[in-house]
C-alpha cells in the first residue's frame, strides 16, 4: 500500500507539471508539441486567381455544397477526394474556374472551421487536464495524511485509494486521445493544400 501511495504521489506531481507547461506561453491552453496555428492562411495554399464573391456564393451552389461536404469529410480517402475534383471540374474555360474557385472557397471555409473546432475541443481537454492533476496531486497528499494518521481509518484509505486509481487511469486515458488528436490539425491542412493543388492543377 505504501509502495503505491509514494508511486501515485510522485505521479500526479508530474502528471501536474506535465498539464501546466505549455508548448508556447502566447497559447497557455494548447496541449500539443506541434506549434498552434490559429488559422490557416489563404495565401499558404492557393495561388489560383482571386475568390471574389465565391466565398459566399459557394454555399449557394447544391451540388458544390455537397461535394465540398464529401472531399473535406477525413473518411473519404485523399485519392477518391482527388478523383472527385477531377471529374467535377469540367467543360470549359471559364466553366472550370468559376467551378473551381467555388469549391476551393468551400473547402477552404469549411476545413477551417473543422480545424478551429477541434483546436478548440483540444484546448478546453487541456484545461479539464490542468484541473484534473491539481486534484489527483492534492488527494494523493490527503492519502499520505490518511496512511499516517493513528488511528487509521483504513475505509477512508481504502476509498480514497480506489478513486485515485480511477482518476489516474482517466487521466491517462485522456492524454493518449489528446497526442492522437493533436495530429488532427495538421492533417487538415495537409488535405486542404492537397485539394488546393489538384483544383489548381484542372484549371491550367
Amino acid at each position: 500500500m505504501m509502495v503505491r501511495i509514494v508511486t501515485m504521489a510522485a505521479l500526479a506531481l508530474a502528471l501536474t507539471g506535465t498539464a501546466t507547461r505549455a508548448a508556447d506561453p502566447r497559447y497557455p491552453d494548447w496541449p500539443c508539441t506541434q506549434a498552434k496555428v490559429p488559422d490557416i492562411s489563404l495565401a499558404a495554399v492557393w495561388a489560383g486567381p482571386a475568390l471574389d464573391d465565391a466565398e459566399t456564393k459557394w454555399k449557394d451552389d447544391a451540388k458544390v455544397s455537397a461535394l465540398v461536404s464529401k472531399l473535406a469529410a477525413r473518411k473519404t480517402p485523399l485519392d477518391d477526394a482527388e478523383k472527385s475534383v477531377k471529374e467535377f471540374l469540367v467543360g470549359s474555360a471559364a466553366d472550370k474556374t468559376a467551378n473551381a474557385k467555388l469549391l476551393f472557397a468551400g473547402l477552404f471555409d469549411t476545413l477551417n472551421a473543422q480545424r478551429s473546432q477541434v483546436m478548440g475541443g483540444l484546448e478546453r481537454v487541456s484545461r479539464k487536464q490542468r484541473e484534473a492533476a491539481d486534484k489527483i496531486r492534492d488527494e494523493t497528499i490527503q492519502l499520505q495524511t490518511l496512511q499516517g494518521a493513528t488511528p487509521r481509518d483504513d475505509t477512508k484509505v481504502e476509498a480514497l485509494s480506489n478513486q485515485l486509481i480511477w482518476e489516474t487511469r482517466i487521466f491517462e486515458d485522456r492524454r493518449k486521445v489528446v497526442r492522437f488528436v493533436c495530429e488532427v490539425p495538421t492533417a487538415i491542412d495537409q488535405r486542404l493544400f492537397a485539394l488546393g493543388r489538384v483544383i489548381q492543377q484542372e484549371m491550367e
